[in-house]
C-alpha cells in the first residue's frame, strides 16, 4: 500500500479537549457527561469537553451562557499547575521523537520529523507512535495532522479531531483546501471573512480562482498575497525550534468575578487572600520571587482600576502578598462601591535562588516562608484543599 505521508514532513499536533481532558482524566464518574472547565458563575469558559460542545459551548463563551446550553454540565475550576506539568511531558515526548519542535501553546506544536523517518518509521507511524504515547502516559488524546506545509498541517489536525490523523499529501493539497470555506484559513478572523464573503468569495477555492491583482485591490497587498498563498498551500515549510515557556514569566497573577456585585470589605479582603495564595503557590512552583504587587479592582459599572506597590526585597511569600494587596485596596477609600472582580498578580519575576533575603534583628525563627512551603507539602501529597487559611473554610 502506497503511504500517502511520504513527503510530509511536517507534523500539527493538537491536545482533544486539552484543559477538560486533563481535569477529567482521573474522575471517571465524568466521562460520560458534559463537562466545562472555567471561572465562577459570571466567568467564561476555558474548555469544554465533546459532549458540551455537542450543545454550544464554546472556549471564551461567557459562563451563564454556556450554563444556559447546556444546564446539566458538570462546571469544574482550572487546575494550572496540573495543566503546565502534563503539557511540560507532552513536549518532552515530541522532543524525545525530534529536536525540531515548534510549540505553539501549552497544547499544540509542531514537529519537523524529516531527521526521525530513516530511525522510526513514516510521518504517520510515528504520528500514531506518539498518539499512543500520550493516550498511555498522560491519559488524554491528541490529533494530528501532517502536510508539507504549516497551514495545511495545521488546517489537517483540525480535520482530524476528535483523536484522529489525517493526512494531506502533495498532491492532493488543492482538493483538499478549495472546498473549505474561507474562514478555514489560518489568518483570517471574522472581520476579513465578512470583507471576502461581501466579495462573494466563500470557499478557499473562490480565493485561489480570484487573480492576485484583483485580490490585493480589494483586501490590501500583503493580505492578499498571502491569502492567495495560503488558498494554494503556499506557505512556510521550515519550523523555528520554540519553548512555549522557553522564557520565564514576567508575572504570575489570578483574578476573580464575584457570583453577586458586593461591597462588604471582609468579602473582598478574603478573595483577595485567597488570590494571593493561589499566585505565591504557583510562584514557588516555578521557582521565582517578585517584588511589585498590583491589585485590579472592576467596579459594577465595568470601571477598573489597578494600584501596584514595589517592596524592597522579592517575595513568593502568601501574607507578605495578601498584607500589600490588603494596604492597595484600603488605600482606595471606596465607599460602599460595589465590586465586581477582583485580581492579584506580582510583576517583575525573578528565579527565587538570587533573592537575598535580608535578616531583621528579633525576627521568628520560624517564617511565614517555612509556614508556606509547608503547606506547599501537603497540598502536594493530600490536593489542594488539604491546607488553607481558616477564614477561607467554607
Amino acid at each position: 500500500m502506497t503511504d500517502l505521508s511520504a513527503g510530509c514532513h511536517l507534523l500539527h499536533i493538537d491536545m482533544d479537549a486539552f484543559y477538560a481532558s486533563v481535569m477529567i482524566r482521573d474522575r471517571p464518574d465524568l466521562v460520560d457527561i458534559p463537562v466545562i472547565v472555567g471561572g465562577g458563575h459570571r466567568g467564561v469558559v476555558l474548555s469544554a469537553n465533546y459532549l458540551a460542545r455537542e450543545h454550544g459551548v464554546r472556549s471564551a463563551m461567557p459562563m451563564t451562557r454556556a450554563r444556559r446550553a447546556c444546564p446539566q454540565a458538570v462546571v469544574i475550576s482550572p487546575d494550572y499547575d496540573a495543566f503546565s506539568t502534563v503539557s511540560s511531558s507532552v513536549m518532552e515526548t515530541f522532543r524525545q521523537v525530534t529536536p525540531v519542535v515548534e510549540a505553539m501553546s501549552l497544547d499544540e506544536a509542531f514537529l519537523d520529523v524529516s531527521g526521525s523517518i530513516r530511525r522510526l518509521g513514516s510521518p504517520v507511524t510515528i504520528a500514531e507512535m506518539l498518539r499512543a504515547r500520550i493516550h498511555d502516559e498522560q491519559r488524554i488524546t491528541c490529533s494530528v495532522g501532517i502536510a508539507a506545509s504549516v497551514s495545511v498541517a495545521k488546517l489537517a489536525s483540525r480535520r482530524a479531531k476528535p483523536d484522529g490523523v489525517v493526512v494531506v499529501p502533495p498532491h492532493r493539497v488543492t482538493s483538499f483546501l478549495h472546498p473549505l470555506d474561507v474562514v478555514e484559513l489560518w489568518g483570517v478572523g471574522e472581520k476579513t471573512a465578512e470583507m471576502l464573503q461581501r466579495l462573494g468569495l466563500h470557499t478557499v477555492g473562490d480565493v485561489a480562482n480570484t487573480p492576485l491583482r484583483t485580490l490585493q485591490r480589494a483586501v490590501g497587498a500583503g493580505l492578499g498575497s498571502q491569502l492567495h498563498d495560503l488558498a494554494w498551500g503556499n506557505d512556510r515549510r521550515t519550523l523555528t525550534p520554540r519553548r512555549h515557556t522557553q522564557e520565564p514569566d514576567k508575572s504570575m497573577g489570578a483574578d476573580e468575578t464575584f457570583a453577586h456585585d458586593t461591597d462588604d470589605r471582609a468579602v473582598i479582603l478574603r478573595e483577595v487572600l485567597r488570590l494571593a495564595a493561589k499566585v505565591s503557590g504557583r510562584m514557588r512552583s516555578a521557582r521565582v520571587a517578585g517584588r511589585t504587587i498590583t491589585l485590579r479592582v472592576r467596579f459594577a459599572d465595568f470601571t477598573t482600576i489597578t494600584r501596584s506597590k514595589t517592596l524592597p526585597e522579592a517575595t513568593d511569600v502568601t501574607q507578605e502578598i495578601h498584607r500589600t494587596a490588603t494596604r492597595l485596596f484600603d488605600s482606595l477609600g471606596l465607599q460602599r462601591a460595589r465590586v465586581r472582580l477582583v485580581g492579584v498578580r506580582v510583576e517583575g519575576l525573578v528565579p527565587r535562588h538570587t533573592v537575598h533575603r535580608q535578616l531583621v534583628l528579633g525576627e521568628r525563627e520560624r517564617s511565614w516562608a517555612e509556614a508556606d512551603r509547608a503547606v506547599d507539602r501537603a497540598t502536594r501529597r493530600f490536593g489542594t484543599a488539604a491546607v488553607r487559611p481558616a477564614s477561607l473554610i467554607n
